[in-house]
C-alpha cells in the first residue's frame, strides 16, 4: 500500500514539458520564453525556428516535448494549443576559477537555468460580423440624409429665404 495518487496541478486541457539545466543564464533564457508566451503554438515554433538566439533551439524542442505530451496524454487537439505559460527559474551555478594578477583568483560563476512551458486548448472562437443595417433603398437613404441635414443647419434656410 503506497501514498495515494496527488492530483493534478493542471486543468484538463493544459500539458507541459520542463527543461531543466539548460546551460544558460536564466537572464538570456526570459528573453526568448518572453517572445513565445501567450501565442498559438504553431506560430511560436515558427518563430523559434528563425529566432537568432542560440537557446532558441533548445527551447523550441521542449515546447515540442509540450505540444506532444498534449496530444499523446492528454487528447488535446494540437492546432488549438496555445502557450499559456512559459517561466524561467535559476538551476545549479557551475563555480570556475580565473588566474588574477599577483597571484590572486577570482571566481566565475556558469549559471543554467530551468524552463517551464504550459499549453493551453483554447477553442478559437469565431467573432461574429459586425451588424449591418438593413438593407434600404436608395429613396429611404435620401430621405434620412435630408433630415439630418437639415436638422443640424441653425436658422433659415436659403430655400425658404
Amino acid at each position: 500500500m503506497g501514498k495515494p495518487a496527488r492530483p493534478r496541478a493542471l486543468g484538463d486541457n493544459q500539458a507541459r514539458a520542463v527543461g531543466r539545466n539548460i546551460r544558460v543564464s536564466p537572464r538570456k533564457l526570459n528573453l526568448v520564453a518572453q517572445s513565445i508566451r501567450g501565442r498559438k503554438a504553431e506560430a511560436a515554433l515558427a518563430a523559434l525556428t528563425f529566432s537568432p538566439k542560440r537557446i532558441a533551439q533548445d527551447v523550441k524542442k521542449i515546447l515540442q516535448s509540450a505540444i506532444a505530451n498534449a496530444e499523446n496524454n492528454h487528447d488535446l487537439d494540437v492546432d488549438d494549443l496555445v502557450v499559456t505559460e512559459a517561466s524561467v527559474g535559476r538551476n545549479l551555478t557551475m563555480k570556475r576559477f580565473h588566474a588574477r594578477a599577483r597571484g590572486r583568483g577570482a571566481q566565475i560563476e556558469k549559471p543554467f537555468a530551468q524552463l517551464t512551458i504550459v499549453v493551453e486548448e483554447k477553442a478559437e472562437e469565431k467573432t461574429p460580423k459586425a451588424k449591418t443595417k438593413a438593407h434600404r433603398s436608395p429613396s429611404a437613404l435620401a430621405a434620412a440624409g435630408n433630415k439630418s441635414k437639415a436638422g443640424s443647419k441653425s436658422g433659415k434656410s436659403k430655400e425658404t429665404a
